[in-house]
């Protein structure tokens, strides 16, 4: 009897493991909003790591965090470190691409809590009498990742996020 219930307890195990390594190898997280402000005026919020406090709710994590801006004022080559409590964890980003008042791209490396290389986009475009704000995450699905996503969804935690910041560009534009 105990022998059986092992035996049907590794095949278990082995499906669960199995169908986790069938899962897709890339991820992507997108939000949208549209916000009745011009996209010069949401442009400059995104484009400036020392303005991210207005808006990020990342930024709320912790806050004695410890933020490093580095390279470039604003736009490309404009560098943003942080290290904090287990929330915030620690990264760095760089914005790699950036089109006025159209397009922002970044490059996100996490090293805490747990190791991760990915790219956002921040992408403006006209919609009627506003600009609709994309914000947009990708990268690379680990096995564990993959394992972790049979049982949490990853784009309902970080979508949280992303729609909490983008209505907080909204309040931060539309006054």
């Amino acid at each position: 009897m105990l022998t059986t219930i092992l035996i049907v307890l590794v095949l278990i195990i082995a499906a669960v493991l199995v169908y986790a390594a069938t899962r897709p190898n890339d991820f992507v997280v997108t939000r949208s909003t549209t916000i009745k402000a011009p996209a010069e005026a949401i442009f400059p919020l995104i484009n400036d790591f020392k303005r991210w406090p207005e808006w990020s709710p990342f930024e709320k994590l912790d806050p004695e965090m410890q933020r490093t801006l580095s390279g470039a004022d604003s736009g490309k080559g404009a560098a943003y470190a942080w290290e904090g409590n287990s929330k915030a964890g620690k990264g760095r980003m760089e914005i790699t691409g950036s089109v006025l008042s159209s397009r922002v791209a970044l490059k996100l490396d996490f090293e805490k809590p747990f190791r991760a290389n990915n790219s956002v986009d921040f992408s403006l475009s006209p919609s009627g009498d506003g600009t609709t704000v994309t914000w947009a995450m990708r990268g690379a699905r680990p096995f564990i990742a993959k394992l972790m996503g049979l049982f949490m969804d990853f784009d309902s935690l970080i979508g949280k996020e992303f729609e909490a910041g983008l209505d907080n560009l909204k309040r931060a534009t539309e006054r």
